[in-house]
């Protein structure tokens, strides 16, 4: 099969593009006179993240070690035109650079969103974003739109169909949440910034190839959503044809209690591909003699999960937040992280009552849990996306307590002070618990 590479994806999206120009302006939002016709956005993230030492009696090839201080660093640009009415088409290539704690490995909930599955000390150019975005209005009043990173300033209806296609995130249009989605503005932890069982198909640093539609009406909005795999579990490669994909839905209801917005979301996924059942990889260890290796027993199956997520304003300062989902825990996890079970809840509080209204503080608290055949796995020396310590004879729930600082001494810049406690790291009693602190600098405009 032929590599996709940006200029096929040009060669893909270009025919596309001239089609929807020629069939969609009689139905296209109209974002108004006003509209931004063109953007350029751009970031940059540093985040040190270290630990001391704690208990660990031994390690396995996924382990997290004691004593370590790591850095990752990103830069990105997004750079957005309108081509027509109602449609958005946005770039995003990054620079990206550094390690997280243990190369990423070490805990289910990893402690760090902004470190990637590939860390390399050098600086790199990526492509992590190239997408089509089509808005068709279908009334119900305008709503007036922010310019923001791979967003136009303009107006919209708020009943309308909204499609994208392209290369970007399963987590830009589904499982989202006020409070705890930004690993670059709120909290850190995987399984806080997103629902820890929901295995969103992604490469090793989060994106994917696929198309996703949305209809928004009233205070409903239904999603849909077809992604492409990794070519194997947790790769760096994707397919381009999706013989190996994820099939995902969501609705979502916003409402108004007391005045104050919040918003609930019921998340579906299926993944269709090369997977292993863990009971078949074990009796396979078991009548050779040989090390357990799941990737000897993978074949074409179905993997299914469900999440719910929610968020609440409850004052003009303080919102919270929950999330809780399952999925196959007889099935290996695939593109995201080594999460059966998980429930989290957290709140997070503006600074405006001290007189830092610009400033955040959030506090969170995650269980995340496997089935009891992953257990024994684990235990028979199997290794997970990021947990394997080579043995586990004393399972437990993986507990992460995480708070954060964020403070904003002036435009653009935010620095936030972060901390976690991981109770159990990689389901293991007997490592830990590990205390993990962060500095964390961004800016953007």
């Amino acid at each position: 099969m032929k590599k996709l590479t940006v200029s096929r994806i040009a060669r893909f999206m270009l025919p596309l593009l001239a089609v929807c120009a020629a069939s969609v302006p009689a139905c296209a939002q109209d974002t108004g006179s006003d509209a931004q016709t063109i953007a350029v956005h751009a970031q940059a993230t540093l985040v040190a993240q270290g630990v001391g030492g704690f208990v660990s009696p031994y390690a396995g090839p996924n382990s997290l070690t004691p004593r370590q201080l790591k850095e990752t660093t990103d830069v990105t640009v997004y750079a957005g035109v309108r081509p027509w009415a109602g449609a958005e088409l946005w770039v995003n290539p990054e620079i990206d650079q550094g390690f997280g704690l243990s190369n990423t490995l070490g805990a289910a909930g990893f402690p760090s969103a902004e470190a990637y599955k590939v860390g390399k000390s050098a600086p790199y150019l990526r492509l992590q974003r190239l997408f089509l975005r089509q808005t068709i209005g279908l009334g119900g009043g305008d709503g007036a739109i922010s310019a923001a990173a791979n967003q136009l300033a303009g107006l919209q209806d708020r009943n309308r169909l909204v499609l994208t296609v392209g290369k970007f995130g399963v987590g830009d249009v589904f499982d989202t949440n006020r409070y705890a989605h930004d690993p670059r503005g709120d909290f850190l932890n995987w399984s806080v910034v997103d629902t820890g069982s929901f295995d969103y198909a992604a490469d090793a640093w989060g994106y994917s190839y696929g198309v996703a539609a949305e209809w928004y009406q009233g205070p409903w909005t239904v999603r849909l959503g077809l992604f492409n795999l990794s070519k194997v579990p947790n790769g760096e490669v994707l397919e381009h044809d999706f013989s190996q994909n994820q099939l995902v839905g969501e609705i979502e209801h916003r409402h108004s209690i007391g005045g104050r917005s919040g918003a609930v979301r019921i998340t579906g996924f299926r993944n269709r591909g090369r997977f292993s059942r863990f009971d078949e990889a074990l009796a396979l260890a078991e009548r050779t003699g040989r090390p357990v290796d799941a990737s000897l027993t993978r074949r074409r199956m179905d993997r299914f999960g469900i999440a719910l997520n929610a968020e609440q304003e409850l004052t003009a300062t303080l919102g919270v937040f929950l999330r809780a989902g399952t999925t196959d825990g007889a099935i290996e996890p695939y593109d995201f992280t080594d999460i059966d079970r998980t429930l989290a809840v957290g709140l997070s509080l503006s600074g405006k009552g001290w007189g830092r209204s610009t400033d955040t503080f959030g506090l969170a608290i995650a269980d995340n849990a496997i089935s009891a055949v992953h257990k024994r796995y684990l235990a028979a020396g199997g290794i997970g996306v990021l947990v394997g310590d080579g043995q586990l004879p004393h399972p437990g729930d993986e507990q992460v307590i995480e708070a954060y600082y964020a403070w904003h001494p002036r435009a653009p810049l935010t620095i936030t002070a972060d901390c976690q406690r991981l109770v159990n790291p990689g389901y293991n009693r007997d490592r830990g618990p590990v205390n993990v602190f962060a500095l964390r600098v961004h800016a953007a405009i």
